[in-house]
């Protein structure tokens, strides 16, 4: 009789961006893998739910505090205590949340159950109201799962002195490093040839969401010193969003259509990576964001805000420059431009540090955490 897993989330989506490798291994494992969580992926860019003999549809609110989560807690109890799993991995906050508040039978039963934090809302700089109404919440369900697993050291650090429960940490939960890898300048050269861009334009890039966490508006504001000082300089803001009109709006009324391009939503980011010299991101909030990961993976220096998530990838003047300071984020990017030995240096520990992020490092650390080390 083969072992049997379940995944939760409170969407779908949130299962085929980040855990499709771990569905692939528990299947190629002998597993019987399920998958529970809100439908949503018909709003959502052709995602598919991969590897899963179950999708169990769960009527989970993202709110805490919707009373619709009553019926997805009976739902899930009544799901838990009749399928047997040996597994249950638990992801964000609400899915995290009923399935262990519902997993108290299946436990005693023998099921294990592992809570993945991707981010408490919680931490230094957060909101005092964040602290007052998730702190409470996340340390004492952190009881009723045999692990919670985080994926920052800021969290993993706060979570072991906090919680009464056994923590543990990966490095996220892993960039596909057989996609997002460093090329060659020749190589990079064909890659600028296939779209377009000439070889002494020096490109930035910005993946995200076109909203104001992304915050491009900030990263609009400095190109025209830029241009004065760097007479090449090129910004790409890639992604789609409320903001879209309002930041075409920006870029005409800067006179700079012909310098800053949107270039919507990509689903091979990774050539524009390898296309361009340096990555940029202003976000306001992060929690361990994937494109500056892809970027050191690419061997491209970062030069970011500072937030959480940055603050986690990237120690500032030695693997990339993380600044909130508008006249710091320009110098940071004008020396990557005139020092070549800066951007080698940068670019070269950034990659080095990135490989602790790849999915086959946290795919190891999953399984020393789950004790299934075998290949």
């Amino acid at each position: 009789m083969s072992k049997k897993v379940l995944y939760v989330a409170t969407v779908a989506s949130h299962i085929c961006q980040f855990h499709l490798p771990y569905l692939k291994w528990f299947k190629e494992s002998g597993y019987e893998v399920h998958v529970a969580a809100r439908n949503n992926l018909a709003e959502k860019n052709g995602l598919q739910l991969k590897y899963t003999d179950k999708h169990i549809e769960i009527p989970f609110e993202r709110s805490p505090f919707s009373p619709k989560n009553v019926k997805a807690y009976k739902q899930m109890k009544n799901l838990l205590d009749s399928e047997g799993y040996d597994l249950v991995v638990c992801n964000t906050p609400v899915g995290g949340i009923v399935t262990r508040l519902a997993s108290k039978k299946a436990r005693k039963n023998g099921t294990k159950v592992y809570y993945i934090a991707h981010g408490f809302h919680f931490y230094k700089g957060a909101p005092k109201k964040n602290w007052i109404i998730y702190y409470p919440i996340e340390k004492i369900f952190a009881k009723k799962c045999d692990a919670v697993i985080t994926i920052t050291n800021e969290d993993y650090v706060l979570a072991s002195k906090k919680f009464k429960t056994e923590v543990a940490r990966m490095h996220g939960v892993g960039v596909d490093g057989d996609r997002h890898y460093a090329i060659s300048n020749e190589e990079k050269l064909l890659v600028r040839k296939e779209l377009g861009v000439s070889e002494t334009d020096f490109v930035c890039l910005c993946t995200g969401e076109l909203n104001a966490n992304k915050n491009q508006k900030f990263l609009i504001s400095l190109v025209n010193e830029l241009k004065n000082k760097v007479p090449t300089f090129k910004l790409w803001l890639a992604g789609n969003g409320p903001l879209k009109e309002e930041l075409e709006a920006q870029i005409e009324s800067l006179n700079l259509t012909d310098t800053v391009t949107l270039l919507g939503y990509q689903t091979q980011i990774e050539k524009f990576v390898r296309a361009s010299d340096v990555v940029l991101s202003a976000s306001k909030r992060e929690g361990l964001p994937f494109n500056i990961l892809e970027a050191m993976l690419a061997k491209r220096p970062v030069v970011a805000s500072i937030n959480r998530g940055h603050r986690e990838l990237i120690s500032n003047g030695e693997n990339g420059f993380i600044t909130n300071d508008s006249v710091e984020f320009v110098n940071a990017i004008v020396n990557l431009y005139s020092d070549a030995s800066l951007y080698e240096k940068i670019a070269d520990k950034a990659y080095e540090d990135a490989q602790n992020y790849t999915i086959k490092a946290t795919m190891k650390e999953f399984k020393q955490i789950i004790g299934d080390e075998n290949e």
